[in-house]
């Protein structure tokens, strides 16, 4: 018996009906949709290559200190800025820190800042429903339906040309001027990204070679990395994991990716309190984004944090016995 996404509860309108925009905007055009296969395949084949490149040469010191650097700035611009403060408002931001962030998001090359952001207030919205981009129980709960669900949310979706309506679900970036801008150089922010690293990696170790390998490591195999630990907190992190608090949908906590992807993993809290400012909040639970948040607060950059109380905790957390 195969279980299919429920529809949003109300008078049976479809969410096209019930928003005040529709929720789909239109097609990507092809120049954009063969942008975004570019952008997955590129790394992964880079990824798949380095296997037999790494095997006795080709990685150095150098290469991994700047595969730190770089997959920190670019993992904290996703989890820290795409995330908690552009999508939730997790806490507010001086301008220049804002516009830093926005930039430090579009490093990691998941999209530009005002997509990302559209979609995933669509996912909030719709989530593991009709409407979710990203659900992987979109096609049952058959184990067939449960393959084809995990390939759809790990990065299927991203292959399908329906465009997020950012009218409806980003309006207020779509007013910020700065972020227009961020915006509109994500290609640049991209070149850079794996640029660079590449850059950096010949001049620390003077050397031509030393170019190519930083390139290639910090660049592109540090993107890949970064993307497939972003993606399976949509797959993985819907589908198995604890689940010690109230959410309306199958978000739970997976510990072996918190590390990896900066606290994202403790995904049950975030579903249940979609704007706290950590997600990593029971004993034990490391979540480097909070941290990091929590120190931009220290020095006066970041205000207003919406941090939990341990009564809102205890509510959520007596909700889901």
């Amino acid at each position: 018996m195969t279980a299919t996404l429920d529809r949003p509860s109300g008078s049976g309108e479809t969410p096209e009906a019930k928003g005040p925009k529709p929720v789909i905007s239109g097609k990507r055009g092809f120049p954009l949709q063969l942008s975004v296969y570019f952008g997955v395949i590129a790394p992964l084949v880079a990824l798949l290559v380095a296997v037999p490149f790494a095997w006795g040469w080709g990685l150095s010191w150098v290469d991994v200190g700047l595969f730190v650097v770089f997959y920190g700035i670019s993992g904290l611009g996703i989890t820290v800025s795409y995330h908690r403060y552009f999508t939730h408002g997790s806490f507010k931001a001086k301008r220049w820190l804002r516009i830093a962030l926005a930039i430090a998001g579009s490093l990691a090359v998941q999209g530009p800042v005002i997509v990302w952001v559209a979609d995933h207030r669509r996912h909030h919205a719709f989530s593991d429903r009709d409407g979710d981009p990203h659900s992987p129980w979109a096609f049952g709960t058959t184990p067939f339906a449960v393959a084809r669900g995990f390939w759809h949310a790990h990065m299927g979706w991203l292959f399908e040309r329906d465009r997020t309506n950012a009218e409806r679900f980003a309006p207020d970036l779509l007013k910020d001027a700065d972020i227009v801008r961020v915006n509109k150089l994500f290609w640049l922010w991209t070149l850079l990204s794996i640029v660079v690293p590449g850059i950096l990696g010949g001049l620390i170790t003077w050397s031509l070679w030393g170019g190519v390998t930083a390139l290639f490591w910090a660049g592109l195999v540090r993107i890949c990395v970064l993307h497939h630990v972003t993606w399976s907190v949509n797959s993985i992190c819907h589908m198995i994991g604890e689940r010690p608090f109230q959410a309306r949908d199958k978000s739970a906590n997976f510990w072996p990716l918190a590390i990896f992807s900066f606290g994202e993993s403790w995904h049950n809290l975030h579903h249940a309190d979609p704007t706290s400012a950590r997600h990593g909040v029971q004993r034990g639970q490391i979540d480097l984004s909070a941290r990091t948040i929590w120190i931009f607060e220290k020095f006066g950059w970041a205000y207003s944090v919406r941090w939990p109380t341990p009564q809102r905790l205890a509510r959520l957390a007596t909700e889901s016995k």
